[in-house]
């Protein structure tokens, strides 16, 4: 399973597309977007409440705590809120230690309410945790003793029994509704494989319940049997987080493929670098480095996975030893191509295109006086070891390569002596 997250936006327009497709009710959300490329005529045409109600502006953007931050108004016609978009939109800010711009705005009616309730779905191993309480809010974290959860275990019905404990002291007026509210959601986020849903705070308006301000992630991987159902979803960056070039080259040959291909750079100067076989492999090679006391040398997070053939491996590593060779300075620096022991991927096989691009990158490699610490295991290991020895007789950069029998933390440390030895 991998969480993303997405827009405040896109939670609310799933919500509402299927709301009524479960139900047959609408559900009265409304909202809009507003970007750069966004011309405000257009959105009136096709949200005509934009010119007729008074409106809430505020970023959707991934970072939470908009209010406290004075990021959001209140109570605005259409001119004030072009107004506040205009002075806003690509202004850098900063949010919980990080800084970015601001590139998306979501505008909605200006409800006046008086409850505020909180509800949380997460997704588990086995099962999905809900949590809901009638003091929701900016607040919820200081009435965080009022909140109630209970578990729901994978397959098991989601009864009125195994909700009341959720809505147990709510007036008799409003049980109902929100029992049925709760619901419903629940089965939503099921629906469309929601792993994280929060709505802080939902209120009522008119007796129904309306979401003021949600929070959504989905399950990417199953992106294959939902994307009808999700229509044209966004996976935005972490707030602060911007692409770079390569990052998003190896980010459009991932969509391309059905394997895994990964790629973030964390310090282009670093000395330490990672091409790693595997998502749990990669996590471990980069957790090493740093419980060792050098995260600051760590270049990159990489991994490929899912067996991606040799032409894919092939340009997934000319992009990484592209950028761990980058203006060389004198130093030693280390490459680390590791990896766990493979259930289906043969090691041979990936291993050549990985081979095609360090014998291209060879002039590279020794200018920046490149290191290769080679760990691997699964089918056909032996003879991708093999080939990888070869390798290194034959451009003359040191490889050291080892099978299962080497621990992956133990080239890790091998990695680090590397570039801190002296010259």
């Amino acid at each position: 399973m991998a969480r993303k997250k997405i827009r405040e936006y896109d939670s609310k327009r799933l919500l509402k597309e299927h709301y009524k497709r479960l139900t047959g009710t609408e559900l009265g959300i409304k909202s809009a977007q507003i970007t750069e490329s966004t011309d405000i005529n257009e959105l009136v045409e096709k949200e005509p409440w934009l010119s007729s109600e008074k409106l809430v502006v505020k970023p959707d953007m991934l970072f939470g705590k908009r209010g406290k931050s004075g990021l959001v108004a209140l109570n605005l016609d259409l001119a004030q809120v072009a107004l506040f978009v205009k002075e806003r939109l690509g202004k850098e800010v900063e949010v919980g230690g990080c800084k970015g711009p601001i590139t998306t705005f979501i505008v909605e009616p200006f409800v006046p309410h008086k409850e505020e309730f909180y509800l949380n779905i997460v997704s588990e191993r086995l099962g999905c945790s809900l949590s809901f309480s009638e003091c929701g809010g900016i607040e919820i974290e200081e009435n965080w003793d009022k909140v109630k959860t209970i578990f729901v275990p994978t397959g098991v019905a989601f009864t009125p029994e195994t909700c009341a404990p959720l809505v147990a002291t709510l007036p008799l007026e409003i049980k109902e509704v929100i029992e049925k509210f709760i619901k419903v959601i629940f089965t939503l986020f099921l629906d469309l494989d929601f792993t994280f849903l929060e709505m802080n705070p939902f209120t009522l308006v008119e007796g129904k319940p309306y979401p003021l301000d949600m929070r959504g992630e989905l399950d990417d991987t199953a992106t294959f049997k939902n994307f009808k159902k999700w229509g044209n979803i966004e996976f935005p960056m972490p707030f602060g987080r911007v692409m770079s070039p390569t990052e998003g080259f190896i980010h459009r040959l991932d969509e391309k493929t059905s394997a895994s291909l990964k790629f973030t750079v964390l310090n282009p100067k670093g000395r330490i670098w990672t091409m790693v076989a595997g998502g749990g492999a990669s996590v471990i090679y980069a957790d090493t480095v740093g419980d060792l006391g050098f995260a600051s040398e760590l270049g990159n997070y990489a991994e490929y996975s899912g067996a991606p053939n040799e032409e894919e491996v092939l340009q997934y590593a000319r992009v990484v030893i592209d950028c761990a060779t980058a203006d060389p300075d004198g130093q030693k620096r280390a490459l680390v191509i590791g990896g766990g022991i493979a259930n289906f991927t043969d090691v041979a096989a990936t291993f050549n295109g990985i081979i095609r691009a360090l014998k291209e990158k060879e002039p590279k490699l020794k200018a920046a006086r490149m290191h290769l610490y080679v760990r691997r295991g699964g089918p056909n290991y032996q003879r991708g070891l093999a080939k990888m020895r070869t390798l290194g007789e034959e451009i003359g950069i040191p490889i050291e390569v080892y099978g299962p029998e080497a621990t992956m933390t133990g080239i890790c440390k091998q990695a680090i002596q590397c570039i801190t030895v002296a010259a």
